[in-house]
């Protein structure tokens, strides 16, 4: 992995005269990890930033998240922008509107199973049931360490049945577990789905995607990605698919003004 600002100069001439179609994680890129995620909003600065960049020539911004899609907007809450929500089942911007489509009987085995798991996780505290529509989501990150290992096997309990039975799917994240729909749909297809979309409008110009995030799920974007554009992992340099690495969300921010800027040259 290469540190994104050791050569600036060379990230000036990358992002100058291009077209760029601006992918963006939410939750630990445009803003640190929250305790709760109920408890993660964006910055004055971030919001700005990213209205300014809606409105920018020769740039298009996304904001792919793995809350829900009415979550997500309500947080960012800014024109001209591409929402995609629950890791890509839901995507809606201007003259755009998607919905995966689930298998038949999958939302209400979801709510069998979070009444399931509301009964098991009654003695744990911490604990925070994410009801997204299309997914739902345990939160761990504040239940004792010691209780950890019960949350994860109350959790494991209640979804090995359908997920032998390929009923659901299971995704991980940052002190999360997640019950998905069982189809192939991520945030790397979705991702090269808009730009596809992107492409096709702009008849052949060539876009340049710079996607940016933090988290497990962001790594099928990088993937969907590998040599085109920027993939930008947000954190501690690990393994990852992304090329390049940011420290913090406070430097992703330092990235957006940099985009800004060379949308003026």
């Amino acid at each position: 992995m290469v540190y994104l600002f050791s050569d600036r100069d060379k990230l000036r001439e990358i992002l100058k005269d291009k077209f760029i179609y601006l992918f963006l994680d939410y939750d630990g890129t445009l803003t640190p990890i929250s305790r709760s995620p109920d408890k993660a909003p964006i910055s004055k600065r971030a919001k700005e930033l990213l209205s300014r960049l809606s409105k920018s020539p020769r740039c298009k911004l996304a904001i792919v998240s793995g809350r829900a899609l009415k979550d997500i907007k309500h947080i960012v809450s800014a024109e001209g922008v591409i929402y995609v929500g629950n890791h890509g089942l839901e995507i809606e911007g201007p003259k755009l509107k998607f919905k995966s489509i689930v298998p038949s009987g999958f939302k209400e085995l979801l709510q069998e199973i979070k009444h399931d798991l509301n009964k098991r996780l009654i003695p744990i505290k911490g604990i925070f049931l994410e009801d997204k529509g299309y997914a739902l989501s345990l939160h761990y990150r504040l239940v004792p360490k010691k209780h950890i290992p019960l949350v994860k096997t109350a959790f494991h309990e209640a979804v090995i049945i359908p997920l032998v039975r390929n009923k659901i799917k299971i995704n991980s994240g940052k002190k999360m577990l997640e019950i998905r729909p069982p189809i192939r749909w991520d945030k790397g297809k979705s991702v090269a789905w808009l730009l596809a979309r992107q492409e096709f409008a702009s008849k052949g110009n060539a876009v340049f995607p710079i996607y940016i995030g933090d988290d497990i799920t962001d790594e099928d974007a990088f993937g969907a990605l590998k040599d085109k554009g920027l993939t930008v992992f947000v954190g501690k340099p690990k393994k990852t698919k992304a090329r390049y690495y940011l420290r913090s969300p406070r430097e992703v921010m330092e990235l957006l003004v940099k985009i800004l800027e060379s949308r003026k040259e």
